[in-house]
């Protein structure tokens, strides 16, 4: 009687243990919210990491809230910064004179062509370089990316030659026409918001996005 029972046990023993040697080799079936379907062989599993967000916002002093994106390693605004004051609370004048704007050595901003009811509402504020260099321009715990960090996001998107149209709007709703190579797959959602020149002229509104570095 007593060898029967080992023997039933030790049975028991040996399909549990083939039952998880079965489930070790089956798939693993991973589905992407915008991509394929992925089968993996949970054997050759060591470690799975989830990213939780690639999405999220930020919030600036006035309450303006953007959208970020996570692309590689890096967070992004995917929204063009339109406060008009700096994080401690300072004032950035609005400079609308071509005259006055051409000649000033401190922190100014502006609409595109001064039209604060429209195109801010768009494509964000212009700044100059001294606000730029202001260290409380970017949202608590943001700052404006250094050269070195454009660069990261550039090689990461496959390099200058093609990173430009992934990381452009797609479509024809801000872009003109010749934006055929956009695809946005990055989120980035660059809108082409032109500049304004260092003799307070504004160019390109709607064909060129510019956006400032940190780093002189």
């Amino acid at each position: 009687m007593l060898n029967r029972i080992l023997k039933i046990q030790m049975f028991i023993i040996f399909m549990m243990l083939t039952q998880v040697g079965f489930a070790q080799t089956k798939d693993l079936v991973i589905t992407k919210k915008n991509g394929p379907t992925s089968y993996i062989s949970v054997g050759g599993i060591s470690e799975l990491t989830f990213d939780a967000s690639t999405t999220g916002t930020v919030t600036d002093i006035e309450g303006n809230t953007y959208n970020t994106v996570k692309i590689g390693n890096q967070w992004w605004m995917a929204d063009n910064l339109k406060v008009t004051k700096y994080r401690n609370g300072i004032d950035i004048p609005n400079v609308s004179i071509n005259s006055i704007w051409a000649g000033l050595t401190s922190g100014a901003f502006c609409a595109y062509n001064n039209d604060t009811n429209d195109e801010s509402d768009t494509y964000g504020y212009l700044y100059n370089w001294y606000a730029v260099m202001w260290s409380d321009l970017a949202p608590e715990g943001w700052h404006v990316p250094t050269d070195a960090e454009w660069t990261i996001l550039a090689d990461y998107l496959g390099g200058g030659n093609v990173a430009g149209g992934k990381m452009k709007e797609r479509g024809f709703s801000h872009w003109q026409s010749s934006n055929t190579e956009a695809t946005n797959e990055s989120g980035f959602v660059a809108l082409p918001a032109g500049e304004r020149g260092s003799n307070g002229t504004f160019y390109y509104i709607g064909y060129r996005a510019f956006f400032w570095s940190a780093s002189e």
